[in-house]
């Protein structure tokens, strides 16, 4: 067991482990040490105790073993305050991130700073081959790129998604269901004209309905809007 393991396990609630896996049923139940979120406040001020070259080996030793160390390494991207560092950081742990619960921690203050340099990265991401990569890029987009800095045209790439990955389809839902809320002019008309997959397409209406930051005249068109699905078959 690493130093830094050793640490994680000092905050362990085995009840919450059971908790976390059926929130990430993606993952085995051994993957969970069960840390609550509160907790990584304190670990992150045991590691700053560490010498900088055993938190250098920690984030280069991937894939990590443990959901734990997953989230603390997004806790430890979060807080780098040099852009170019922060996203090469990001970019070497991009392709092991394996959980909603991980990729949808992410938030640095410097990326939200340095939007113009960052959107040409979101758009490489969300063109990515792994899933929570792709979803990364659309929770940037949506978190950073909905308000005053809008363009319609960033909407055009999520909406050609296909996947069968259920966290794709999801995240573009949510980003579609959050753009109706913002941008309800630009975004409608990717509902209107059927751009996005069925599935995805009924989600995005559904979670925008659940907003409570749109009207009741706006839902009941939305839910005119919902498409049939296609019967799966057994």
């Amino acid at each position: 067991m690493t130093k830094i393991q050793k640490i994680l396990f000092e905050y362990q609630d085995s009840k919450y482990g059971d908790f976390s896996a059926k929130l990430v049923p993606t993952l085995p139940r051994e993957c969970f040490i069960g840390v609550r979120s509160p907790s990584y406040k304190e670990i992150l001020r045991e590691l700053a105790s560490l010498p900088q070259e055993e938190i250098d080996q920690f984030k280069k030793s991937l894939p990590h073993q443990y959901h734990e160390e997953n989230s603390l390494q997004i806790a430890l991207i979060n807080k780098i305050k040099d852009y170019d560092e922060c996203v090469s950081q990001l970019e070497l742990f991009l392709p092991y991130i394996n959980s909603w619960a991980v990729s949808d921690g992410l938030n640095p203050p410097v990326l939200k700073k340095n939007k113009n340099k960052l959107l040409p990265k979101l758009k490489s991401w969300i063109k990515d081959e792994k899933p929570f990569t792709k979803r990364v890029g659309m929770l940037l987009l949506m978190k950073y790129f909905l308000d005053d800095d809008f363009k319609p045209e960033y909407l055009e790439l999520p909406a050609k998604i296909r996947s069968d990955e259920y966290y794709v389809n999801m995240m573009t839902a949510w980003l579609f269901a959050e753009a109706l809320v913002k941008q309800w002019d630009y975004a409608l008309p990717f509902i209107q004209d059927k751009k996005l997959a069925p599935w995805t397409h009924n989600k995005a209406i559904q979670k925008a309905c659940e907003s409570l930051r749109i009207s009741p005249e706006q839902k009941e068109y939305l839910k005119s809007l919902k498409v049939d699905l296609p019967v799966s078959k057994k």
